[in-house]
């Protein structure tokens, strides 16, 4: 787990408590909507969920450690998480990409008590997801649903190895949905107020059938480090694009469609004269670009895209980040206050390192304006080089390769060329430099 740090639960008396029914007799109680075991006189939601439990597994991690070694450079565990088994038959098993982050090896422990020693087959830094395999007979598989049915209200179990515990089932509601805005990734994220801890990340998110809904990845905490009742999920429906990519090929291939995406808040709402704070602002439209031939220009304010409604510039990276190339989305806008509707096409990206728009350089995943304080990055695209590099929005750049740089044009020529480029950037007023592969 991260801080936010990479991964109060409603009980089941205040569950009860809220049913008028349970109060009365056993059969009533079999009428209720909480499951209940007549054989023991007990309402419990353990018949859905114990199915998946076997599936639920510890992943630990191996790597270089610090200090002197006491072997031949022996790996040692240096992080530990959790992760579920998706494909029984293959021995798929999905977890968090900072959970196996700088490993030389990889074990896994069943509920059984075995070991086996894993695979790592590819990860996903911009979803910070990763999947292994194991060689091994008589898994268990959790059943996967789509996380689009869900509704905020609904249950909601995770399961993991927390604060080095055994295996641990937890138990809240969804809070929340289409999270994002907590790092430079793809994010459209599950929120939960089910306990999840440091250990639980790369674990399940279930529903109350024992379902996978998403798989848990990181936490809100108020500076303690422990859990404050808001812990966030990859949704199944990245997971799986994402899963079906590392399983074939090893690396997610992503498109583009040439805007850059903003959020929407109250201060870009009173500049752009609306009346809503939802949404993604077009920052800029790359020339002939998709988005350019869609018809988009900079200031449009989408507010659906694919019939989904637009939370922030979160919700369009993700519905992007796991569309093949060629996928046409449909997209609602917002033009001087009169909506529009288009058609995106998800394109390959294009080879040129830099691309200069009206008053915008996009290159390697960043994009930079003048700002009254020189060239700041105001947008770092999920999953890019400049993400994986380091570069924050924020961030203002003083020099390429040692060289200073006084206007946009100059910083694209300086980033046209396609070797690594070293950025001499001012973050917090301290300087640093970032290497672009």
């Amino acid at each position: 787990m991260r801080s936010i740090i990479r991964a109060g639960g409603l009980s089941v008396l205040a569950l009860v408590a809220a049913v008028p029914l349970l109060a009365t007799t056993p059969a009533a109680a079999q009428q209720s909507p909480v499951p209940f075991d007549a054989q023991r006189g007990v309402f419990t939601f353990a018949t859905g969920l114990e199915r998946a439990l076997p599936a639920v597994v510890q992943v630990t991690t191996l790597g270089q450690s610090e200090g002197p070694s006491s072997g031949e450079n022996e790996p040692r565990p240096i992080s530990s998480g959790s992760g579920a088994i998706i494909d029984a038959r293959e021995g798929i098993i999905v977890t968090n990409n900072h959970v196996v982050e700088g490993g030389r090896k990889f074990t896994v422990d069943m509920t059984d008590g075995r070991i086996f020693d894993a695979v790592l087959i590819g990860t996903d830094k911009a979803t910070d997801l990763a999947v292994l395999k194991i060689e091994a007979t008589g898994l268990s598989q959790i059943e996967v649903v789509n996380s689009d049915a869900l509704r905020t209200g609904d249950l909601a179990f995770a399961v993991g190895y927390p604060l080095g515990l055994d295996q641990t089932l937890t138990m809240g509601v969804i809070s929340g949905m289409g999270r994002s805005g907590m790092g430079d990734r793809i994010e459209d994220y599950i929120q939960t107020d089910a306990a999840v801890n440091s250990g639980n990340s790369g674990g399940p998110l279930l529903d109350s059938r024992g379902r996978l809904i998403g798989i848990n990845t990181s936490i809100l905490s108020g500076g303690g480090g422990g859990n404050d009742g808001i812990a966030f999920a990859v949704p199944s429906r990245i997971l799986m694009y994402v899963v079906a990519q590392l399983r074939e090929s090893g690396e997610v291939k992503r498109g583009t469609t040439g805007a850059i995406f903003g959020s929407l808040n109250a201060q870009r709402s009173r500049d752009l004269g609306l009346g809503i704070v939802r949404g993604a602002v077009i920052e800029d439209v790359a020339p002939g670009s998709s988005a350019e031939a869609a018809g988009l220009k900079r200031g449009d304010v989408i507010t659906r895209i694919q019939n989904r409604p637009v939370s922030n510039a979160g919700t369009v990276a993700a519905t992007i980040g796991i569309a093949a190339r060629g996928t046409r989305l449909e997209v609602v806008y917002l033009r001087e206050g009169r909506e529009g509707r288009t058609t995106l096409t998800v394109e390959t990206p294009s080879e040129s390192t830099a691309i200069t728009g009206a008053d915008v350089v996009m290159g390697r995943g960043a994009s930079v304006r003048v700002a009254s304080d020189g060239l700041q990055v105001f947008a770092v695209e999920g999953g890019s080089a400049a993400a994986a590099a380091g570069l924050q929005a924020g961030d203002l750049i003083a020099q390429v390769d040692g060289a200073p740089v006084s206007g946009l044009e100059s910083l694209a020529a300086a980033m046209a060329a396609d070797s690594a480029r070293v950025l001499s950037v001012v973050r917090g007023g301290e300087p640093l430099e970032i290497t672009l592969p």
